[in-house]
């Protein structure tokens, strides 16, 4: 899950970071509501956490410019304001949630998986394919119902496909979804994660290569997979 955070303080916003990434989510960070407008429009993001008081543009005028140029990613209002006034404003500019400070770190990771979840038009937080179990709160795998054992980086790939499962997932959109936006793994890291998550999903075939186009996650059984 890819987030934008959108937040003047810079400790608060490395904190936020910091538990975003703990929790497995690619965050980036931007301070200002120009520059925020700017990468919600030409970057690609699953989710925004967005402070309404910023310099240059106030978080509300960015809200709205993202809605207008059609960009459909959840946002989390996260403010000091507590007003109905300004939850009005905000649910009226497009936004999704809405979280007044001080917080807990653990509510805000929920409430983005939450959203995230309802984006992709499920109504469980339980995602499964054949024998692979995916909680999207918890973020935890189960295979066989046994823990799976990944490392982060194979926990955000196979995260990143289990909900896109049956769907080609192309080489770039992963890179694009795991890592973070100025780091951009080569092919061949990409073939090593893949191959380590095939092994741990062994002795069954989940992750099937679309030669020229990227994966499919999909049951075996499913005859559009191609190994």
């Amino acid at each position: 899950m890819r987030v934008l955070i959108v937040e003047d303080d810079e400790v608060l916003a490395r904190a936020l970071q910091q538990a975003l990434q703990h929790a497995g989510m690619v965050p980036d960070i931007c301070h200002d509501g120009h520059q925020a407008q700017v990468l919600g429009c030409v970057e690609r993001y699953d989710a925004a956490v967005l402070d309404l008081g910023l310099p240059g543009q106030d978080g509300l005028s960015t809200l709205r410019h993202w809605r207008e140029q059609g960009q459909h990613f959840s946002v989390l209002v996260l403010t000091a304001r507590s007003r109905w006034s300004d939850k009005l404003d905000a649910f009226q500019a497009g936004a999704d949630d809405y979280l007044t400070k001080p917080f807990l770190e653990d509510e805000v990771v929920t409430r983005l998986r939450v959203l995230h979840r309802r984006h992709q038009g499920r109504a469980t937080p339980i995602v499964t394919v054949g024998p692979l179990r995916y909680d999207t709160i918890a973020d935890r795998f189960q295979l066989d119902e046994r823990h799976l054992t990944l490392t982060a980086q194979e926990q955000r790939i196979l995260a990143h496909l289990i909900q896109r499962s049956g769907q080609v997932v192309s080489r770039a959109d992963i890179a694009e979804h795991v890592y973070a936006r100025d780091l951009d793994p080569d092919s061949n890291t990409l073939d090593v994660l893949i191959g380590r998550i095939r092994r741990k999903l062994s002795p069954h075939t989940l992750i099937h290569t679309e030669r020229g186009r990227g994966y499919r996650l999909a049951l075996k059984e499913d005859p559009d997979a191609l190994a």
